[in-house]
């Protein structure tokens, strides 16, 4: 194929954009060698990182050109293992974007956790309370099933013993989600280090809901 029906043309700017993204995950500390994975879809298109390369190494060659049923289009590279989790959130979802990451604090709070409550009104951004997947091998069916089933509804889940996954419109705001889901289980290590953390109640979710729908006005008018 050439010209505008060519994949490698169609998502180039995309691929391109996959590799910013795996190294500025990297240099956060989400990542580490060949850790974690990414993906974003272009209309019935997805490209995904590829198996077996650090993040914060790829180049836009690197990255394989998937369809929806998983048919290598471009890439020479074979697609990372987790290629079912990725095209089960964009057949399953409205996302853009998933990155799923390896991060320390994640890893943690999902070794110990089911669930991991919210401390901090930010959660909201995620869903509220994360899910933690149960335990699956890595890059089976079974695994995708149950960060899927985990993920209904919110905007990142917890993977038992292995790391988190996190969705959004486009690779920047997916990227935000991974970055605020390692925060708050941070923020949850070191409150459960002090104490028995207070979570937020429903009720003061809601509250923090409804004041963020306001029109912000000056005090006393």
């Amino acid at each position: 194929m050439t010209g505008a029906a060519d994949p490698a043309v169609l998502t180039e700017a995309l691929r391109r954009e996959l590799c910013a993204t795996g190294r500025l995950l990297a240099a956060a500390g989400l990542v580490t060698g060949t850790s974690g994975n990414l993906s974003a879809r272009l209309g019935e298109l997805v490209v995904v990182t590829p198996a077996g390369v650090a993040l914060d190494a790829l180049e836009p060659d690197d990255c394989p050109v998937l369809d929806l049923a998983g048919n290598r289009l471009a890439g020479t590279l074979d697609p990372t293992s987790e290629t079912s989790l990725h095209l089960g959130v964009y057949r399953t979802t409205f996302a853009g974007a998933a990155v799923h990451t390896h991060s320390r604090d994640a890893v943690a709070v999902a070794s110990v956790r089911t669930e991991l409550p919210p401390l901090h009104y930010t959660a909201l951004a995620l869903g509220g309370t994360v899910r933690v997947a149960p335990y699956a091998t890595y890059g089976t069916p079974e695994l995708a099933e149950s960060v899927l089933t985990a993920l209904d509804g919110k905007s990142a889940a917890l993977m038992a013993n292995h790391g988190a996954l996190a969705i959004g419109p486009d690779l920047t705001r997916a990227r935000d989600n991974a970055e605020l889901l390692e925060w708050l289980c941070g923020v949850y290590i070191r409150a459960s280090q002090l104490g028995e953390p207070r979570v937020l109640t429903e009720a003061e979710l809601v509250a923090v809901i409804e004041r963020s729908a306001r029109p912000w006005r000056p005090e006393g008018t």
